[in-house]
């Protein structure tokens, strides 16, 4: 059974940092891409960044430079490094998984088949 587990959420302020770790079971993690998405009361869901199955990184443009995502394959965890927060980064975030989502459609939150259930995030002004 393939499951995904976030943490590393939780209340910061503007200009602070969190790590978000999403730890994975149940299927070859390496061999996946993983990714980050974030949805804030009202909003849709959207992409903040990914590990593609080609191995590409790739992020939102409105975190570029701000976070950095990173994989371990041999603790089957992936992380979002958030530095400089912004209020507008508030939003729950979530951990999402496929076998064969590639870098030029990692935004697409349709293409993921396993999502975890999400870590809170709030960073306030």
């Amino acid at each position: 059974e393939v499951q995904l587990v976030e943490s590393g959420g939780g209340l910061v302020q503007a200009g602070g940092s969190l790590r978000l770790s999403c730890a994975a079971s149940g299927f070859t993690f390496s061999s996946y891409s993983m990714a980050w998405f974030r949805q804030a009361p009202g909003k849709e869901r959207e992409g903040v960044a990914a590990i593609s199955v080609d191995r590409r990184t790739t992020y939102a443009d409105s975190v570029k430079g701000r976070f950095t995502i990173s994989q371990d394959n041999a603790r089957n965890t992936m992380s979002l490094q958030m530095n400089s927060l912004k209020p507008e980064d508030t939003a729950m975030y979530y951990c999402a998984a496929d076998r064969w989502v590639y870098a030029d459609a990692w935004s697409r939150d349709n293409l993921y088949d396993y999502w975890g259930q999400g870590t809170q995030v709030t960073v306030s002004s």
